[in-house]
């Protein structure tokens, strides 16, 4: 976080871009990198309310969290696991050769404690991040921005913004899932051997004793967490980024929570949502925008002048919620309260959002001469060729 000056002096525009990486603790790294960047899973220790907590992080050579990449610069990382348990890291929103990918076994193994493990691949340009993909690690944040930036990024007169959501439980992540699963965390099934199985009675499910599991009603959140963080921070000591009276910002948010859907309410008018998964799209204005879990949103908005302006992340169907404070130099910042008057609604029940997005470069519209549809249903496959011709059936064979 960059502090307020003790004494108020004027900023120029080129002080407040420059000023912008900074501001996320993100390091911006040289065009002309030479040796592979350094990236560590680790424990960080937060202070959450008041209260401490011990938790993961994937932490940069700088010792901030996350990575930036400059335009063109290749993904040129060596990821150490200084962790006390095996971890492996998936790079959401890129594309590596598939044996530098983050999914234990398909084909990495996981890295051992102490192991170091080199990646090179290609970037893809946006708003991304990366994240354990073993169990339970997400739950204690092992997970961090990994922001690419284009040519554009670097001439735009605005200043960047990074937020990472996450929902937090000062309980182990084991207890966590225990109680989401009621105890059983699909207990009747865990250990069941299903290699010697007949496929031709895998459709009577009705003699499985399925007692032992939770089937959860119908709500909005699976779980009610101690805190929702905003860079690590609830809005009992928000981050409070500094930025030029009727400056542009640039947000990049990243919905990094285990079982959380927010909306983003940015209190301006007319932002404008430019990127989605890190893809641009034609501009949608809006003042609220919803965020799954995964999801990242690039939103583009134009300070109306002096003052404090709230990013809130709401939670889904809750009065919760989170964010951090935009303030131009010498605005009084008030604390915010982290539940607020009304529960949010639910996201987009109606498709309403997914509905408006359009791309910004659309592809080609291409007519099919042929199509195939391919249904797998048990130990069948059926194949449609064309709308009008006859299901085909075929047996699986081992």
């Amino acid at each position: 976080m960059i502090s307020a000056p003790n004494t108020p002096r004027p900023l120029s525009r080129r002080h407040f871009l420059a000023a912008s990486a900074a501001v996320v603790a993100l390091p911006r790294l040289a065009f002309a990198q030479t040796a592979p960047l350094a990236l560590t899973a680790t424990r960080r220790s937060l202070e959450i309310d008041g209260k401490a907590a011990s938790v993961y992080g994937l932490v940069n050579g700088s010792g901030g969290n996350g990575l930036i990449l400059d335009p063109g610069q290749r993904f040129s990382v060596n990821l150490t696991n200084a962790l006390d348990e095996e971890s492996l890291i998936h790079w959401h929103g890129q594309i590596p050769p598939n044996a530098q990918d983050g999914v234990p076994g398909m084909p990495a193994p996981l890295m051992k404690p102490g192991e170091s493990r080199s990646y090179d691949f290609a970037a893809k340009p946006g708003t991304h991040w990366m994240h354990a993909h073993v169990p339970l690690q997400e739950l204690n944040l092992l997970a961090a921005p990994l922001i690419v930036r284009t040519d554009a990024d670097l001439k735009a007169d605005r200043q960047e913004v990074v937020m990472l959501l996450h929902d937090f439980s000062f309980k182990s992540p084991a207890e966590v899932m225990a109680e989401i699963t009621g105890g059983a965390a699909m207990g009747g099934m865990t250990g069941m051997d299903m290699s010697g199985a007949d496929a031709s009675k895998m459709g009577d499910m009705k003699s499985m004793d399925m007692s032992g599991m939770k089937m959860p009603g119908m709500d909005l959140n699976d779980y009610n967490f101690d805190a929702y963080l905003t860079n690590d921070r609830t809005l009992s000591d928000p981050e409070v980024v500094r930025v030029e009276a009727g400056g542009h910002i640039h947000l990049r948010i990243i919905n990094g929570a285990a079982a959380t859907v927010f909306w983003i309410d940015i209190g301006v008018e007319d932002a404008r949502l430019i990127a989605v998964d890190g893809h641009n799209i034609a501009a949608l204005k809006g003042r609220r925008f919803g965020l799954a879990m995964g999801q990242r949103l690039d939103i583009e908005l134009d300070l109306p002048g002096s003052g404090m302006f709230p990013i809130l992340a709401l939670r889904e169907g809750a009065k919760e919620r989170t964010g951090l404070i935009l303030a131009t130099p010498g605005a009084a910042v008030p604390k915010l309260a982290s539940v607020s008057d009304e529960a949010a609604p639910a996201f987009d029940p109606d498709l309403s959002q997914e509905s408006a997005l359009r791309a910004a470069h659309p592809l080609t519209v291409v007519n099919n001469a042929r199509s195939e549809m391919l249904m797998l249903a048990g130990a069948m496959v059926f194949l449609r060729r064309g709308p009008s011709d006859d299901l085909g059936r075929f047996r699986l064979r081992r």
